[in-house]
């Protein structure tokens, strides 16, 4: 709602607000009683220029990330070459310093009017909290988590504000509330905070027991995202390959004298972080050629309803019927009939053994070199040869289209399946964000809760296209003409969707809670207690109710007075069974079963 319109005049439209959650619990009595701790996803904190070059003169201390984003008009080029990073180490280049803006601000706003975590922090003070307890967990999210700690000492400052929140609260445990990437990074700290001196930040095994009492993840990427794979591997997702569609030359042309795509590509490619949330668990997760665990998914819109148990249910968007089967394991393929056929049928030449040379790159595009010029023709022709891709030779894919890039983030992140756990292995910190190749801390008494929304078609698999002019381009490209030729298939403009938050495919963010760390696994030796919360997507009613208040959308959730409602009642006290346990809408349950992962 904008501020602007008195309440009045919105309630002589829309009839009369609900009470947001704040109101409404402070009228039953709820009061301020955890410390909170917010950990902010991908893209969404801002981010300062602390040292830069001569075409960044008079911008110390300005944010180059998040706010009103003029410097990108001013200067593109300069902008860029700010915001990416050292190609080699992942940190910062020669003579630039850029580094996360600190406290509630970080994240609040993302930029004027679009909210992130301002709406959650106004409801939390409606029931008592202030500054003293509540705290953004603010980090630079372009560099490698264990990065984090190594450069700035993030890790460190985390960990001795939960220490001084809990003694300063008389020994209340905080509850953490990470969204989007955030719940990755938080994972991630766990195992850091809890590991000795020098890798670790030497906690002790019980620290998480004694200082957590909940972590409540929302929109959480536990198991990747297909969308990263479409931006590492032609800096396009859905929205971007619509756009070129539709304007074919538009982001091909060198707009405020930029190669756009070109240079977005180059520089978030040395962003470290963006591998964090790429597929894991291979195959086994995510399908083969012939099966995947959504199989039978239909994009036609359902009611939904809600069973607060384990059946599943189907959402507002989709069930299982009778579809023609989509194989969703085929993460990528070379052509739209090629993603429907049986693997007896496929005809694939590997790409693994295939010379790179011959070289793409002519001398007009130098400024934009990216690692597709050192593939040649040869090399990009055997990708696009090799037909089809899954969840498994995506990883491969990635090493031979990025070799550089898969290089760094290989030191800092990791895909698999561990078989042994107590591997001294696992012990490193490659591991720790990945929650099939750790074990969560040993916290009994702590809760776990994945929250995120359903009922939004949500990226899960591409149709690609080999581009026809790779001179200074991208050789491969979304093919946008790819369309569904039946009902109820999901297949829309290249991009085949299935049931998630628009970002995150319901599988990645409910599995763990739903399967791996449901009860006492090898993945959750103590039974730490999981619960799924789904909020149904909704959509604003009417113009002057913003972003919704119902949204499932992956950050206007943010927003969502549901969701906000149950944080606010875990803060007061409440635990996962007060909520109600779980809730899920979706058929999380049915798809979690047909993955035979060792528990």
């Amino acid at each position: 709602m904008p501020a602007s319109f008195p309440q009045y005049v919105t309630e002589a439209i829309t009839g009369p607000l609900p009470d947001p959650p704040g109101v409404k619990l402070a009228k039953e009595g709820l009061k301020a009683k955890h410390p909170v701790v917010f950990v902010p996803g991908i893209v969404t904190g801002g981010l300062e220029l602390w040292e830069g070059h001569q075409c960044a003169e008079g911008l110390f201390r300005k944010r180059l990330w998040g706010g009103t984003f003029g410097e990108i008009y001013k200067r593109p080029l300069c902008w860029a070459e700010h915001m990416s990073l050292d190609n080699e180490t992942g940190l910062d280049p020669p003579g630039i310093r850029i580094r996360p803006v600190s406290g509630l601000v970080a994240a609040d706003y993302f930029a004027p009017g679009y909210f992130v975590w301002a709406v959650l922090i106004a409801n939390l003070a409606r029931i008592g909290y202030e500054e003293k307890n509540m705290y953004m967990a603010a980090y630079d999210w372009r560099i490698s988590f264990q990065n984090t700690e190594v450069r700035d000492q993030t890790l460190s400052t985390i960990k001795s504000n939960i220490e001084l929140m809990v003694a300063t609260s008389g020994g209340k445990k905080v509850v953490v509330i990470p969204h989007s990437m955030g719940v990755l990074y938080f994972l991630h700290f766990m195992k850091w905070v809890e590991a000795p001196a020098p890798m670790g930040g030497g906690g002790g095994s019980d620290w998480c027991a004694e200082h957590i009492k909940a972590v409540m993840n929302i929109g959480g990427p536990f198991l990747g995202v297909p969308k990263s794979v479409a931006g590492l591997l032609s800096a396009e997702a859905r929205d971007i390959a619509v756009a070129r569609g539709m304007a074919p030359g538009f982001l091909d042309m060198d707009v405020f004298g930029l190669q756009t795509l070109q240079h977005v590509m180059r520089m978030t490619r040395t962003w470290d972080s963006t591998m964090s949330m790429i597929p894991k668990g291979g195959d086994t997760i995510w399908g083969g050629l012939d099966w995947s665990p959504e199989e039978g998914y239909e994009c036609s819109p359902k009611k939904p309803k809600n069973n607060n148990s384990e059946a599943g249910g189907q959402n507002g968007f989709g069930n299982l019927g009778n579809a023609t089967q989509v194989h969703y394991g085929i993460m990528i393929s070379f052509g739209k009939g090629v993603a429907e056929l049986h693997s007896s049928k496929l005809e694939r030449v590997d790409f693994r053994g295939a010379m790179k040379g011959n070289h793409l790159a002519n001398t007009t595009c130098h400024d934009v070199w990216n690692e597709y010029h050192d593939m040649g023709v040869e090399g990009v022709k055997a990708v696009a040869d090799f037909k089809v891709y899954t969840a498994g030779s995506v990883l491969d894919l990635l090493h031979f289209v990025a070799p550089k890039m898969m290089k760094r983030g290989g030191a800092h992140f990791s895909y698999g399946i561990a078989d042994d756990l107590d591997d001294e292995k696992y012990e490193h910190y490659k591991y720790w964000s990945n929650p099939l190749e750790t074990k969560l801390p040993n916290a009994p008494d702590m809760e776990i809760l994945s929250m995120y929304g359903v009922g939004i078609p949500t990226e899960r698999a591409y149709v690609y296209e080999f581009s026809p002019t790779p001179e200074c381009f991208t050789p491969f490209r979304i093919d946008t003409s790819a369309e569904a030729g039946y009902e109820g298939t999901c297949l829309k403009g290249g991009v085949f969707s299935v049931d998630g938050d628009e970002t995150v495919p319901t599988l990645s963010a409910g599995f763990m809670s739903a399967k791996g760390w449901r009860g006492k696994t090898r993945f959750n030796p103590s039974g730490i207690r999981t619960y799924i919360r789904e909020y149904n997507h909704a959509p604003p009613a009417n113009l002057l109710e913003g972003r919704g208040t119902q949204s499932g959308a992956h950050v206007d959730i943010m927003g969502n007075f549901a969701l906000i409602e149950d944080i606010l009642r875990v803060a007061a006290g409440a635990t996962g069974q007060d909520l109600g346990g779980d809730r899920v809408y979706s058929d999380i349950f049915k798809w979690s079963e047909r993955i035979n992962l060792k528990l």
